[in-house]
């Protein structure tokens, strides 16, 4: 007998014991299931709804319920301590919600979620599916989230004609709330793709996404810029959301945002982005143009209308945002009334919410998913999937992380830099009139020491001409722009230096001074260890003066003519650094070994009384 098993207990005790906890634990298994199966089966907008892939584990009872046993002792019988226990095929259920796929840090940088993209793109269901993406962006505190739910709405129960819900029940999904603090930060996305059959029969992936308001008081313009320029890349529905009126720094503000997009995409002809929807919240002004779409293009038509009599500045502003997207419309829509815009516990119940902004709105979200207004994403005139998505996401915020673009700035940081440079520029060229005057083209060779007195001297008074204008931005701002001018001034002198040498006879004359001496040099040397019986040194010699002759004809032809100018510059090159390191040493070698000669035996004198004695003679 085993020593597993308790003294007094047969084999056959045993497996009884186990059919008895067999049909217990089916017992049990057929009551959770038919439980669970006569619940009704509710699926509720927004949070708390589970995604594709969790829907099969949600229907498998054996997935979901937790099973209890009777735990065995030590010699392997049953003890009266029972225990729960799940299957190893147990998942938590997953409810869907909103998911931050793009962070943004403390120190303003930025970092992509993969792992969260990944999870909700490249999921079964939908990876290799043509994506919709619609996004929603604009300033903080306007309401993105608040729509972005109802949207939501729609998307669960679009096939229902009431879809907007039960006037009692609060709106939920991505976070809001009212207040004057910012929400959202970077961008989100909500964790459930709806797949969505196009009018053609085509099944399609659409994702929503949710984005950080713009200028609030924690973020830098680059911050701001990098989330829309972001949002908009990545979208093929890209709502611009607005309150009470488009006005020419909104306009401003897009043209910022989409250029910042733009520089970070491949070069292409076509337009960059996709469907851009003005969105005007608060809409004040039904008399001169009614709510909804068509009072929208009206309105719009006029706002972005290019005229003859419009200033430069505003027909580029207008011209560049129709540059860039493949489809510009408007909707106008009310204001929801003051018992959202007041009441702090204000919870998205529809009851609170006027008739007229709930009429507009049921008009709106259809307006934005229905299967026919669904914009397939396309990037080059190709359509692209989820997974492709999720490989332009990584794409691009690569690009914003890194250092090559241009960081945008603010408008008065924008206008301080061009004053400062302005001022710059004018300085510097004052300095460099002056300097042609003294030392121009036409000018005879200055001496050296005179010509650095006149540079010092206009150097001061350009510095002084700078300072004197009037300059945005402060003396702080503007004193990197006054050394940029020194440095400038500096690297402009040394130019007129090279060109004063230049006019120096001996300065002019050292190449072919320097070619001459190594010809004779060469001479010299051949005919020495010619006569002495060195043949080939002498040939060496003779071989070195040749071409040393040959190149002095080449440099004085180049001279000449203007023609092959990199080859004189490469022989004057060489014939300084020949001078420098070869004869100029020999030269001054010589001279140190005859001062030192002189020293080592100086010149007999003549003795003072020899002299007397001459001069009285």
């Amino acid at each position: 007998m085993s020593p597993l098993i308790k003294r007094g207990t047969s084999f056959p005790d045993v497996k009884a014991a186990e059919k008895i906890e067999g049909e217990t634990l089916n017992a049990q298994f057929e009551t959770s299931a038919t439980a669970t199966s006569s619940e009704p089966q509710r699926t509720p907008p927004g949070a708390g709804t589970l995604r594709p892939e969790d829907t099969a584990s949600e229907r498998s009872p054996r997935t979901t319920m937790a099973q209890s046993r009777r735990d065995r002792n030590s010699w392997g019988g049953f003890s009266e301590k029972t225990s729960e226990w799940s299957s190893e095929e147990e998942e938590p259920v997953k409810k869907a919600g909103p998911v931050q796929v793009l962070i943004v840090k403390d120190d303003h940088s930025f970092e992509l979620d993969e792992a969260a993209l990944n999870r909700i793109l490249l999921s079964e269901a939908v990876r290799d599916k043509e994506v919709v993406a619609v996004s929603v962006a604009g300033a903080f505190r306007k309401g993105k989230s608040f729509l972005m739910d109802f949207m939501l709405r729609y998307m669960y129960n679009q096939e229902s004609v009431d879809w907007v819900g039960d006037y009692n029940e609060p709106l939920t999904g991505f976070s809001w709330r009212g207040g004057s603090e910012r929400e959202t930060t970077g961008i989100q996305i909500w964790s459930e793709i709806f797949l969505i059959n196009k009018l053609d029969g085509k099944k399609v992936a659409v994702l929503l996404m949710d984005t950080q308001g713009t200028f609030d008081s924690q973020s830098t313009l680059r911050d701001s810029a990098t989330v829309f320029a972001l949002s908009t890349m990545i979208s093929s529905i890209q709502v611009y959301n607005l309150s009470q009126n488009v006005q020419e720094d909104d306009l401003q503000h897009l043209q910022l945002f989409t250029e910042y997009g733009r520089l970070a995409m491949e070069e292409t002809f076509l337009k960059p982005f996709q469907s851009l929807i003005f969105l005007v919240r608060d809409w004040s002004f039904p008399y001169e143009f009614s709510y909804g779409a068509d009072g929208g293009a009206k309105f719009l038509e006029k706002r972005l209308k290019v005229s003859g009599n419009q200033h430069e500045e505003l027909q580029n502003v207008r011209k560049h945002i129709h540059s860039c997207f493949t489809n510009i419309s408007c909707f106008l829509l009310p204001h929801p009334g003051l018992k959202v815009a007041t009441n702090p516990n204000f919870d998205g119940k529809l009851k609170e919410i006027d008739d007229e902004f709930i009429k507009n709105l049921k008009i709106l979200i259809p307006w934005l998913l229905s299967p026919e207004s669904l914009d397939i994403k396309e990037i080059n005139g190709n359509k692209i999937t989820c997974r492709g998505l999720v490989e332009y996401f990584k794409a691009y915020i690569k690009i914003y992380q890194g250092e090559e673009l241009p960081h945008p700035k603010s408008m008065l940081q924008a206008t301080a830099e061009a004053n400062n440079l302005a001022a710059v520029a004018t300085a510097k060229d004052t300095y460099n009139k002056k300097m042609e005057e003294i030392c121009g083209g036409d000018k005879p060779f200055l001496a050296p020491n005179d010509l650095q007195t006149k540079h010092l001297q206009l150097k001061e008074e350009s510095v002084k001409l700078f300072r004197g204008v009037k300059k945005m931005g402060g003396e702080e701002f503007s004193r990197r722009y006054l050394q940029q001018l020194e440095s400038e001034i500096d690297e402009l002198y040394i130019q007129y230096i090279k060109h004063n040498d230049s006019k120096n006879i001996f300065h002019a004359a050292r190449t072919p001074a320097t070619l001459f001496v190594v010809i004779f040099i060469t001479y010299v040397i051949a005919g020495v260890t010619g006569f002495i019986g060195l043949d080939i040194i002498a040939s060496l010699c003779n071989m070195i003066m040749g071409l040393t002759l040959i190149t002095l004809c080449t440099w004085a032809y180049i001279r000449y003519s203007g023609e092959y100018r990199e080859l004189g510059a490469v022989i004057d090159q060489v014939a300084a650094a020949l001078w420098d390191q070869a004869l100029y040493k020999l030269y001054s070698a010589a001279a140190t070994h005859r001062h030192l000669y002189h020293q080592a035996f100086p010149a007999p004198k003549s003795e003072p009384t020899e002299q007397s004695e001459k001069k009285k003679m």
